[in-house]
């Protein structure tokens, strides 16, 4: 038992850390960002040993976009709240921004099945593309964000199950269900920040 938590111990502390990341960000907290970091770091460490090269990638740009998002909810505070206030995606925005992550899923999956020796490229690669939407959309503090994460945490612990990755499939059976919760949360309260702003 002791060399299984051993094996594991940067996996462990990345998902400790993720989920605070989580839980500050359903909070709508600026700490998630510095957890985000973290957690970051840790598991390019972790996906590089599991070879899910993508997702070792994408939590490069997770360190990045942290650093963005960090900056862009402290210089975007509503004076009233002395908080970023939550925006909906328009619909130019979601095309834009589906199309690039296509694009990007489309370029990632065939340089993993060329390159790597990744098991399963293309859903790496989905999961990684759509990833990217995900966080820049957190960055900017858009409501939608959280059905996506909703849609790639339920394909990322299938991935997770086949690699034998526990921790982290128990981790994104949080994550999902946290998300469920994140949506619900912010909804009322872009709900409620919109009825502020008429009155």
């Amino acid at each position: 038992m002791f060399q299984w938590f051993a094996a594991r111990s940067v996996e462990l502390v990345a998902v400790v850390f993720s989920i605070a990341y989580l839980y500050f960000s359903i909070r709508q907290k600026i700490l998630l960002w510095p957890m985000g970091m973290i957690s970051a770091i840790l598991y390019m460490v972790v996906f590089y040993q599991a070879k899910f090269y993508a997702d070792m990638g994408l939590n490069g740009y997770y360190l990045v976009i942290s650093i963005y998002g960090w900056v862009h909810w402290s210089s975007k505070r509503d004076t009233q709240n002395n908080r970023l206030k939550i925006s909906r995606i328009t619909r130019k925005s979601a095309l834009i921004l589906g199309l690039i992550t296509l694009g990007v899923f489309l370029l990632i999956g065939w340089l993993l099945n060329q390159f790597t020796d990744s098991p399963l490229p293309y859903w790496d690669a989905f999961t990684t593309a759509a990833s990217f939407a995900a966080t820049w959309m957190l960055a900017r503090k858009i409501l939608e964000h959280w059905i996506v994460w909703i849609v790639v945490d339920a394909i990322s612990m299938g991935l997770y199950l086949y690699r034998g990755l526990v921790p982290t499939l128990l981790l994104f059976g949080v994550y999902s269900t946290m998300a469920a919760i994140g949506f619900i949360a912010w909804r009322k309260s872009y709900i409620r920040e919109k009825e502020i702003s008429v009155a």
